[in-house]
């Protein structure tokens, strides 16, 4: 049994059941949405069970209560296999008693026949997001260091446990999966590779019964990989796929597969941040290119922990899907959100966290190097300098987020360096 903390959304889907009918837990594959909604319920039906699911589908159709029928909160795992469950479950969250708590339902992929959903849901159900696992809740970041204290105004000091090159690139590559982390290296580094080969040759073609070519999906997978961190347009894919691979396919095509694959939860792309400026510099507003887990980009392309060692400018890149996804988890858990931003003079910030109340935090994220992490100060401070403090808040932090290093402080200039191994929510 793999050991690691308590999972950050085990406290959410606990919140939310305070608060809703029914909470619907989205998500990749295999990060543990199942799990944690399993320690929470106290009755669970698994749709998509081989021994019982074609009797669960002729129930659905003939008397779908029986279904929803059980001690709450009743889990409904990969509901999305029968979606007339929705409105099913939105039905009798009316016409309960109780009407908070009821139901928990799963899903790693949106319904494909949305037709069979007539409302949204609106004041009966609440969403929660989850995704693999931050280096936090697995235990590789020793949490001196927390986003939530420094958007209350603390300074990091701190000597923290250092990460060295060899355990960050393995990190990177094995990536957030729960079963992983309880393997041993050469297996755990093995599964996202298998995730991407099951991604391509049925995932990418069950979600909406559209059939999808498995070696088309791993050249655009590979092209995805070569351009993270940027807002790279379809037409910037397309020609990568057809200069490298020779395809023919159109961009429209291109546009159903990544649509696909951001309904399996293997894309994540992060949206554009819109703040106050002084200046009338036009804002980029297009997404930045992410997957879900940096793991994926890794298998993409068909490398391991030491090719990162022996590309260092490719290991970057491939750290920066990692730290977005540890931002993501560790903002969700501050009821916030994580965005880009990027004007047209090229001035950007990797990460902004931004969160309900309108406190915002500013982060550049860099592999190491004390050039690097110059650069990514400096580029903090020159988009502090042009927001318009008059129309809304100062950050509340800016921050360079590394991979490396022994120490968490403030610079003189007040920027904090944080490296990524003693950070938590």
């Amino acid at each position: 049994m793999a050991k690691y903390r308590e999972r950050i959304a085990d406290q959410l889907l606990k919140d939310e059941l305070e608060g809703a009918g029914a909470v619907l837990i989205e998500g990749p594959k295999w990060c543990g949405k199942t799990t944690t909604a399993e320690q929470q319920s106290k009755s669970v039906v698994y749709m998509n069970d081989p021994a019982v699911e074609k009797e669960l589908l002729s129930v659905v159709d003939t008397n779908i209560k029986l279904i929803l029928k059980g001690a709450t909160p009743r889990l409904i795992d990969e509901w999305q296999t029968a979606p007339a469950l929705w409105d099913a479950i939105r039905f009798e969250v009316d016409h309960r008693d109780i009407s908070v708590g009821q139901f928990i339902l799963t899903g790693s992929a949106v319904p494909a026949h949305t037709e069979k959903i007539h409302h949204s849901g609106a004041g009966r159900f609440s969403w929660l997001t989850m995704r693999p696992m931050s280096l936090w809740e697995s235990q590789e970041s020793s949490g001196e260091v927390s986003l939530g204290e420094l958007f209350k105004g603390k300074q990091p000091s701190e000597s923290v446990r250092n990460i060295e090159i060899e355990e960050l690139a393995f990190l990177v590559c094995r990536g957030g999966w729960p079963a992983s982390i309880s393997m041993g290296k050469k297996a755990a580094l093995k599964q996202a590779y298998n995730y991407i080969d099951a991604v391509c040759n049925t995932d990418i073609s069950r979600v909406d019964g559209i059939k999808r070519e498995s070696s088309f999906c791993k050249r655009l997978l590979r092209s995805y990989a070569r351009n993270l961190g940027t807002q790279a347009p379809l037409s910037t894919l397309y020609a990568d796929v057809v200069t490298n691979d020779g395809a023919s396919l159109s961009e429209n095509t291109i546009a159903s597969y990544i649509q696909a694959l951001k309904k399996i939860f293997v894309i994540e792309d992060m949206p554009a941040w819109n703040p106050n400026l002084r200046s009338k510099s036009a804002i980029r507003t297009s997404e930045t290119r992410y997957f879900v887990d940096s793991s994926m980009a890794v298998a993409a392309l068909g490398l391991g922990p030491a090719d990162l060692i022996n590309d260092l400018h490719t290991f970057g890149f491939i750290f920066e899907t990692m730290a977005v996804r540890d931002l993501r988890v560790y903002a969700q858990a501050l009821d916030g959100g994580v965005f880009h931003f990027r004007d047209r003079n090229g001035l950007e910030c990797d990460a902004v966290i931004h969160l309900r109340n309108g406190s915002y935090g500013l982060v550049e994220i860099k592999l190491g190097g004390e050039k690097n992490i110059e650069d990514g100060a400096k580029s903090l401070n020159r988009l502090s300098e042009k927001i318009d403090t008059d129309r809304m808040k100062q950050p509340s932090f800016k921050m360079v987020l590394t991979g490396l290093g022994q120490y968490a402080y403030t610079r003189k200039d007040g920027v904090m360096v944080v490296p990524i191994g003693c950070l938590k929510h």
